[in-house]
């Protein structure tokens, strides 16, 4: 069955990085699409970035464009986030996502930037 595991969640003060991966399996991952969404408290869950299932095209939230960047590892079965420069605003649990069918989330990974 179609997992993803995210792991690389933190408390980070503002202006420092993290990097999240999601480890993905049980499906032919370097045939699909892969994203990033995040859900801050009282909001709903909104797209961060995708990843075309080759990797040469990316896609960003206008919020992150310019300090995260998505990428994956097809021999891997791994899909990244760097994220540089954050911001209190970037508080939210963030999920891998991919459709295969239907839509599959990881269980999430808590991201807190605060001083």
């Amino acid at each position: 069955q179609v997992q993803l595991v995210e792991s690389g969640g933190a408390l980070v003060q503002p202006g420092g990085s993290l990097r999240l991966s999601c480890a993905a399996s049980g499906f032919l991952f370097s045939n699909y699409d892969m994203s990033w969404n995040r859900q801050a408290p009282g909001k709903e869950r909104e797209l961060v970035a995708s990843i075309t299932r080759g990797g040469w095209s990316t896609r960003y939230a206008d919020s992150v464009r310019g300090r995260f960047t998505i990428s994956r590892d097809n021999a891997k079965n791994m899909v990244y986030l760097q994220m540089n420069s954050l911001k209190p605003e970037d508080t939210a649990v963030y999920y891998c996502h991919t459709r295969v069918y239907s839509d599959y989330w990881g269980q999430g990974t808590q991201v807190t930037v605060s001083s």
